[in-house]
């Protein structure tokens, strides 16, 4: 949809009117026969037609174009009131303007920022409204530090609340220390089952040494058995050598 054009100071251009609800163009769109178009007005439209609404025409979405620029400078240059006319504001100003006036405007409606309250005032209002909102917040003033909403002041009792938090806090401290306890003994496991599988390689290093060491005792044995026999040989050559 457009701008009313009662919000308009002036005269408006036949041209500058969207062809289908004939207010003046919002995020104007144009078609090949140049007829222009709100851009929400014209995509409506195509869901159910297929032709200009004005000459019938066959367009379709991929052949809307932006509007000419000197019709979007004509379009821009429009003046026109605040839409918070009726609640005082006077401001008039460009069309190209309007969005960022409105968006900033001291009669503008916006909600209370305090949860739970549905109130809406005017922007200017907003400081007056927050300072007596019964959903307005502030630290008890005895002095527990708890936060508390105006319509809660009777309600309110400094040793339950303090009980809660200390509640609250002691719940919190078991499910630390069960989570630190969880992580040691986790910790505990990894490090059992690492060193046992470090013992259990020592162990099979150990029992390949002693293989090796009586493989080599038995080396030993032989040589020297060995050693002894040729001894004995050379004995009795030499015997046989003094016969001789």
């Amino acid at each position: 949809m457009g701008y009313d054009i009662e919000r308009f100071v002036g005269y408006v251009n036949e041209g500058l009117l969207c062809s289908i609800c004939r207010d003046v163009l919002e995020d104007p769109l144009q078609a090949p026969c140049e007829h222009a178009f709100c851009t929400a007005c014209i995509h409506g439209w195509l869901v159910h037609h297929s032709n200009c609404p004005e000459d019938r025409q066959v367009i379709d979405v991929a052949l809307l174009r932006p509007l000419y620029r000197y019709m979007k400078n004509d379009l821009n240059r429009l003046q026109l009131h605040c839409r918070n006319r009726e609640y005082g504001c006077e401001m008039v100003c460009s069309l190209e303007s309007i969005d960022r006036h409105e968006r900033e405007c001291e009669y503008s409606q916006i909600p209370c920022s305090n949860a739970g309250c549905s109130v809406q005032v005017e922007r200017r209002n907003l400081d007056g409204h927050l300072a007596v909102c019964e959903y307005r917040s502030r630290e008890c003033p005895n002095g527990c530090g708890y936060t508390i909403l105006s319509a809660e002041d009777t309600q309110h009792n400094c040793v339950a609340e303090l009980r809660t938090e200390l509640e609250l806090l002691r719940s919190e401290m078991i499910c630390r220390v069960e989570e630190a306890k969880h992580e040691m003994e986790s910790r505990l496991d990894s490090q059992r089952r690492h060193m046992v599988q470090k013992e259990s390689i020592l162990q099979n290093e150990i029992e390949e040494l002693k293989s090796q060491m009586s493989r080599m005792m038995s080396d030993v044995r032989s040589l020297m058995a060995a050693e002894r026999q040729h001894r004995q040989e050379l004995e009795q050559a030499e015997l046989e050598k003094r016969e001789l």
